[in-house]
């Protein structure tokens, strides 16, 4: 028997639910569809991380919440070798099934429930919501430290190279943000799975020293190998930070038996150490970038931030949703604005996480 007050009832409308039509549409293109909408890895998966899950692949034992220190060592000497982060130590590292397991329950791991604020940015990658609503949060969407008022949140997210904006956050925003969060006692939760990918400005983690001064007290990064080394099918991922919350995070994860499958922990671990495979990525995703914007904008499209991340955030002056039909009748999908906020309701969000072939099938419809 369904609850009364089932749990689903607190979230908002599953968003991707809402373009099937459009979608149908586009589908019908006589050259196939062209779908700029989620964004998913399309590119292999880098022989470094398949073959260490071969390697792995006799894991007849169950794997630890924790993980091997080996793992949790490469995640802090990738961070300090790509991004600066200095002193951070392998016990505040812990690996996550995806970063979106993590960030949807987090809230509710922590203990925050009922008449707990849980601030997200105002045009924001939705789980984050999702997320303090299955706690039972409050929840506030704001760029503003101001507007929260004299509130002090349970959480505030802070998410660079942005989804879905690709907006990059400047040092003195984080360091800002960071200060007035431990005034208040709420926790930073800095969304980096975008890291890697930036194309007009320099992305800082919320660890970097020249944010958060050398301590990691009251704040968590996460990241994601999803994107970075198209892992998104591994499901791996992990949070770090605050000792004593990632110790508290542990203790919950292993009554719940959250736990990162050996293989994949194997996998995951040659894959950060290994900074080729990335690399070579970039420049296929920076080239991709570059023939999508330019044909977007010739097609009468203005491109907004989009600095970072792999998307660009485009409008037409219009509604989305109006731009969503304009782009499906030329066999393309893309994700309404309004999926992640009502700032966004005159935006959508184009993906170039697509093949090279599809992406030039976006191209020459665009010119058309």
């Amino acid at each position: 028997m369904i609850p009364a007050a089932a749990v689903s009832a607190r979230f908002p409308d599953f968003p991707w639910d809402t373009i099937a039509d459009a979608k149908a549409r586009a589908e019908s293109h006589p050259d196939g569809l062209v779908d700029l909408s989620i964004g998913t890895p399309v590119d292999d998966t880098p022989a470094v991380a398949q073959d260490a899950l071969r390697a792995a692949a006799n894991a007849p034992g169950y794997p630890t919440t924790y993980g091997p220190e080996s793992l949790r060592q490469a995640a802090v000497d990738w961070l300090e070798r790509r991004f600066e982060v200095t002193g951070l130590k392998a016990s505040q590292v812990l690996p996550t099934m995806g970063s979106k397991e993590l960030i949807a329950t987090l809230p509710a791991q922590l203990g925050f429930g009922a008449g707990d604020l849980v601030v997200v940015p105002a045009l924001a990658y939705p789980t984050y919501e999702v997320g303090a609503r299955f706690a039972g949060c409050d929840v506030l969407a704001t760029d503003s430290t101001v507007a929260v008022g004299p509130q002090a949140p349970a959480i505030f997210y802070i998410n660079s190279p942005g989804n879905p904006t690709g907006k990059i956050l400047g040092i003195d925003h984080l360091r800002k943000v960071v200060e007035w969060a431990r005034e208040r006692g709420t926790l930073v939760v800095s969304d980096e799975c975008y890291l890697e990918f930036a194309w007009e400005d320099t992305p800082y983690s919320v660890l970097h020293p020249d944010v958060c001064g050398g301590s990691f007290d009251g704040i968590l990064a996460v990241h994601s190998l999803s994107k970075r080394s198209n892992l998104a099918g591994y499901r791996d991922a992990f949070v770090a930070g605050d000792q004593a919350i990632i110790t508290e995070l542990l203790e919950v994860r292993k009554h719940m038996g959250a736990m990162v499958p050996t293989p994949i922990q194997a996998a995951m671990a040659a894959a950060l150490g290994d900074d080729e495979h990335v690399k070579i990525q970039r420049k296929a995703y920076a080239l991709r970038r570059f023939e999508l914007r330019k044909a977007v904008e010739e097609a009468g499209f203005t491109v907004e931030h989009s600095e970072g991340s792999l998307f660009l955030w485009v409008t037409r002056g219009e509604n989305g949703r109006k731009t969503i039909d304009w782009l499906a009748e030329r066999g393309i999908i893309a994700a309404p604005g309004d999926f992640y906020g009502a700032a966004g309701a005159d935006y959508v969000r184009l993906s170039f996480m697509a093949k090279d072939e599809r992406i030039a099938a976006a191209v020459k419809r665009l010119a058309s």
